[in-house]
């Protein structure tokens, strides 16, 4: 056995860290344990509101509606977010929306005390509190590798998804509990509580201030990057197709689940808070086996099971009448929900270099939340035309089908290393250049021997995606007419500051495939790369007005 083979021969069998090994670093612990308890008041708020409605109003719409409310703003600002969060100082922003948050809630509190409530109302605020938790999501995912070592990132993320399941087990039981014996005015009192909980953590919290290096972007300029690289990276796109198919008709139980319990199963709201517990206990179970879950049957298997299972738990409530069968349904849901959303969610993690994450992050939660309230919304209408119970089947037997077609598009392996190469030289400058500067072009050009044409240019066509996502706005291959062996790659960038951003963003993972590209290129000397820049007119007259000078 070589070095190399018994070095990672020891690596794999070295235990991996314990579930609860972040807790550690008594940053990320406060922090942590600040938005668990966040997350009770939240859970508690929208059991209070979901239940409220169904006692205005017997409408399946109706009851929609307020998951719409909720989920909505994800799908609409979620990518505004991502840039907000990447651009400012996100321990601030987070401070600022939880007091937006603490007010929703405590206008919530006065209007049920005063028995003012009314469905516009409650679909009105949970919309401002969906506003504000769509805003503050992708900056508190993205501030997690500031809480804790690279070592923990990874045990981080989990426990962060275990922390919200653990508040989903609490927080609907203990809000459905407090709704029946002190009324909806206590528990969103209680929710405003929580977010003054958090707020204190995060003042607790002494972040550093981000380095200044002169790049940082502006909103405009950071959300066309994110979108270029959401356009280019094609690992991002079938997470996404993924999680839309998933989804949008995994959402029928949690649009319907309200009605489930109290009209098809006739039980009260502390039944109902309950069976969301249930979810939460089941989400629990699953996360604690999901590690050795997924090490038997692997990333693809294992979505395929958790789709199938979502499925079998969805017709399962639409066919019973029994307490006990829909506490065990919802359970086993929880279960399949967590190993769902922490595959994806780690997948995305993965594939994400830290440059775009908070934007990357959000795109994704677009794609989650729109899924998930355009299928609330539908599953709503159809379940008032042909019932509640033939409607759960029908989500059922869709995700069944969606199982199976999904096999076709396996999820990324995410194991490229994405850290930043740094192996770009500084581009040559014959004076300083200002940031706002371009377009500019880059040109790289090669010499290829005519037998290696046809793998070099694949090899190109590989690196393409890499350009496309760090910044190009055009790229393309062009040979010169007099001497077809040379061959030059080309790209634009839209200003002399985005390209020096891509100086730093170029990823290890990417530099080895530039490496394949350039092992083509023949000569002793590396392949020759120039800047050209834009002459506005200014510069045009200004050049013309030396030229003068010197001739004169």
């Amino acid at each position: 056995m070589t070095e190399t083979s018994t070095r990672i021969a020891g690596a794999s069998a070295s235990p991996p860290p314990g579930t609860f090994a972040p807790l550690r670093h008594r940053l990320f612990a406060v922090i942590w344990t600040a938005t668990v308890l966040g997350n009770i008041g939240t859970f508690m708020r929208d059991v209070s509101s979901a239940w409220l409605v169904t006692g205005i109003s017997a409408s399946p719409a109706s009851v929609a509606m307020i998951q719409v409310a909720g989920t909505l703003p994800f799908f609409l600002l979620a990518i505004p977010a991502g840039v907000l969060s990447d651009i400012l100082d996100r321990r601030r922003l987070l401070i600022v929306l939880q007091i937006v948050l603490g007010s929703v809630s405590s206008l919530l509190a006065i209007l049920a005390w005063t028995g003012a409530v009314s469905v516009e109302s409650l679909v009105v605020l949970t919309f401002l509190g969906g506003v504000g938790a769509a805003l503050a999501t992708p900056a508190w995912q993205a501030i997690t590798p500031e809480l804790v070592p690279r070592s923990d990132l990874k045990g981080a993320v989990a426990l962060n998804s275990l922390g919200i399941n653990i508040a989903r087990s609490i927080g609907p039981a203990l809000g459905g509990f407090l709704l029946a014996f002190a009324g909806a005015a206590a528990v969103y009192g209680l929710d405003v509580l929580t977010y003054v909980l958090v707020a204190g953590a995060l003042l607790w919290w002494r972040r550093e201030a981000d380095a200044d290096d002169g790049l940082r972007e502006n909103f405009g300029g950071a959300l066309r990057a994110g979108l270029r690289y959401a356009r280019a990276s094609r690992d991002l796109h079938r997470i996404l197709w993924r999680a839309v198919l998933f989804f949008a008709f995994a959402s029928a139980v949690w649009a319907l689940l309200p009605i489930v319990a109290r009209q098809e199963i006739g039980g009260g709201p502390g039944f109902y808070g309950l069976l969301l517990g249930s979810v939460g206990a089941g989400a629990i179970a699953g996360a604690i086996l999901l590690p050795r879950t997924r090490a038997r049957l692997g990333q693809d298997r294992l979505v395929l099971a958790a789709t199938l299972v979502t499925a079998g738990s969805t017709a399962l409530l639409a066919l019973t009448n029994s307490e006990i069968v829909a506490i065990i349904a919802t359970f086993v849901l929880g279960t399949s929900w967590i190993a769902m959303l922490t595959t994806l969610n780690s997948t995305m993690q993965a594939i994400l270099p830290n440059w775009i994450r908070g934007r990357g992050l959000a795109i994704y939660l677009t794609a989650f939340n729109g899924a998930m309230a355009a299928g609330s919304l539908g599953w709503g209408f159809l379940a008032q035309e042909i019932g509640t119970d033939a409607t759960l089947i029908a989500a059922g037997l869709s995700l069944v089908v969606v199982a199976v077609l999904a096999r076709r598009a396996p999820l990324p392996t995410g194991d490229g290393d994405l850290t930043p190469s740094l192996h770009w030289p500084e581009p040559a400058m014959a004076e300083p250049i200002s940031h706002d500067r371009g377009p500019v072009m880059v040109m790289v050009t090669y010499r290829i021997l005519p037998a290696d044409r046809a793998a070099f240019l694949a090899a190109l066509e590989r690196l393409s995606e890499e350009r496309w996502r760090d910044g190009a706005s055009s790229w393309g291959i062009s040979e010169d007419a007099a001497d077809p062996e040379r061959i030059v790659e080309w790209f634009f960038v839209e200003s002399w500051a985005e390209h020096l951003r891509q100086h730093k963003r170029i990823s290890k993972a990417d530099a080895d495939i530039q490496a394949e590209a350039r092992r083509f290129h023949q000569g002793a000397a590396p392949p020759l790369v120039q800047h050209l820049l834009a002459v506005d007119k200014p510069r045009r007259q200004q050049l013309q007005n030396k030229q003068k000078d010197s001739t004169s």
